[in-house]
């Protein structure tokens, strides 16, 4: 984003700019509703994915793989959405189950 920056400081001053068409500003504030969605869905993916791994080093293997199906549909439902992507999805999933499986053994 574009930045503009005071003169005559030391330190330079950050304020962005305001969108200025209206389409412009149609877009921002679409972008500001769906990032309330992007931010709910990542912060329950990322909830899951600790409960699963406390439950790992809990040694509680039980638990952990109740909870894996859990943890791979929010998962599979944010790369959906764009949150993350397919390749970032695939190394959490298969990092978690090797994880579960290293703890089983």
């Amino acid at each position: 984003m574009p930045f503009a920056y005071q003169y005559g400081t030391v330190r330079a001053l950050k304020t962005k700019y305001m969108p200025i068409t209206t389409g412009a500003q149609k877009a921002l504030r679409a972008s500001e509703r769906k990032k309330v969605f992007n931010i709910r869905r990542k912060s329950t993916m990322k909830d899951i994915t600790k409960a699963v791994d406390k439950a790992v080093l809990a040694g509680d293997t039980k638990k952990a793989e109740e909870l894996l199906p859990t943890a791979y549909k929010a998962i599979d439902k944010a790369v959906k959405r764009g949150v993350i992507k397919e390749n970032t999805a695939a190394r959490k999933k298969s990092r978690m189950t090797a994880r579960i499986v290293k703890a089983k053994a």
